[in-house]
């Protein structure tokens, strides 16, 4: 299916700015046109009732049928310059008395009429009936010509309002063109550069500072990966070159079959080296692309702690160490990463214990749904600004913990660490008054 296309926020703030001009222009044009349309209605009703009122005063003065001429006199002064008016008016017996010659008109869509009766002084009893026409032209007209022109200036308000509101919207993204063409020219080499924000709208501001934000881990990770590929390539050099050597120079030799044996033999540990040394590195690359553990309950997370310590029996006893266990815990994790990690911490402070001293495995509760496990030796403090760093790829103290074994490459805590992000847990590392801490922490679950 084909992607669809990206919507253009200029063209969509545009064409909702025409459609919200027109709607609020249209609705004000309304509301004049028709507060006019009401206004004239009601001033023709009151002209209306005012000459009814007039007319019905007129007809009172009548005393004799003989006034009808003088009221006819009277009625025609009262109309005289009101074209727009008209009278029609019969006797009781059913005479015209006044605007006769209107009789057989029709109302016009544009009239007005009202028709009422007038109780007749010369005959007690009867009634008059009286028809007034009022001429509406004039207003229907004025009316077709307010809505017009309250048409045109709408239409010619949200023409203007939305060519402004274009230019607007406009100059309004041209700030983020400008973070476009910054962003654009990043490239590994200038990683180090940063948007500028400073010329942005305050509403941009979040999304310059959540971009440079990203910026800086990204600098972080290519710079962890430069050092990693140097790390990787200052470890593999070394063994390689020995290789390299001890194969070049047992094709030259005439040596017998025992030297051969002890060349590849050596040769043979190099490679195991080399292998363990591939391995931890897809570990961690592993864990870096986010795999997570496959955890099961462990009942006893001390059992587990004496698994790896029988399997370093012989380390131990070597390094006149021995090993306490403090604690216990129940856990749901990867009982086979968590052994790799143990495993990693005793050999660790194996290493760096002093003989004679105990190292104690510490299982306990670190926290409200955390629980701990922690490897304490005795011996040399690892310095504050080293702490942090610890559990950094290929990093190595080189002061008082310096490698003297060849297995040691320095991955070994920063497989712990990562095998804590799998749990979804933490690492950390204390060192003061001779003791050393060094553990991780995995969060509790289905107890």
């Amino acid at each position: 299916m084909k992607p669809a296309a990206p919507r253009s926020l200029r063209r969509w703030l545009s064409r909702g700015l025409a459609l919200l001009t027109l709607v609020g222009l249209g609705l004000v044009c309304a509301a004049v046109y028709v507060a006019t349309h009401l206004s004239l209605a009601s001033r023709q009703a009151v002209s209306l009732e005012q000459h009814r009122q007039v007319i019905e005063h007129l007809v009172e003065e009548l005393t004799t049928p003989g006034d009808l001429a003088i009221l006819r006199h009277k009625l025609d002064d009262f109309f005289a310059g009101r074209s727009d008016l008209r009278l029609r008016l019969r006797s009781a017996s059913g005479q015209w008395v006044y605007g006769a010659d209107d009789r057989g008109l029709l109302m016009l869509a544009n009239e007005k009429r009202v028709v009422f009766e007038i109780a007749s002084p010369t005959h007690p009893f009867a009634l008059m009936q009286a028809e007034l026409t009022l001429d509406v032209s004039s207003d229907d007209q004025l009316l077709r010509g307010l809505a017009w022109t309250l048409a045109a200036c709408a239409l010619t308000g949200t023409i203007a309002i939305s060519l402004g509101g274009a230019w607007l919207v406009r100059r309004a993204l041209e700030p983020v063109n400008e973070l476009a063409q910054q962003a654009m020219r990043l490239v590994p080499e200038r990683l180090a550069e940063r948007l500028d924000g400073a010329a942005q709208a305050e509403e941009v501001q979040p999304l310059v500072q959540q971009f440079n934000a990203v910026l800086e881990r990204l600098q972080g990770a290519y710079i962890q990966l430069e050092g990693f590929n140097a790390d990787v390539a200052h470890e593999l050099r070394t063994p390689l070159t020995t290789l390299i050597g001890q194969t070049e120079l047992a094709l030259k030799g005439k040596g017998d079959a025992a030297e051969l044996r002890d060349i590849m033999g050596s040769n043979l540990e190099e490679l195991h080296r080399l292998s363990s040394l591939v391995h931890d590195m897809l570990f961690l690359s592993n864990a870096d692309r986010g795999v997570k553990a496959r955890t099961r309950t462990i009942s006893s997370l001390a059992a587990l702690a004496r698994e790896v310590a029988e399997y370093h029996e012989a380390p131990l006893l070597e390094a006149r160490l021995t090993i306490g266990i403090i604690g216990d815990a129940v856990a749901c994790v990867d009982g086979r990463l968590v052994r790799q990690a143990l495993s990693n911490l005793l050999s660790n402070a194996t290493r760096y214990a002093q003989p004679g001293t105990t190292i104690e495995v510490d299982i306990h509760e670190a926290a409200p749904g955390e629980v701990a496990l922690s490897v304490t030796n005795t011996g040399p403090e690892i310095a504050e600004e080293h702490l942090s760093r610890l559990f950094d790829r290929f990093y190595r103290v080189d002061t008082a913990r310096k490698h003297g074994e060849d297995n040691n490459y320095g991955l070994g805590l920063a497989i712990v660490a990562a095998i804590a992000r799998m749990h979804g847990g933490r690492t950390f590392a204390r060192s003061s008054q001779g003791m050393t801490t060094i553990g991780f922490s995995v969060p509790y679950s289905d107890r």
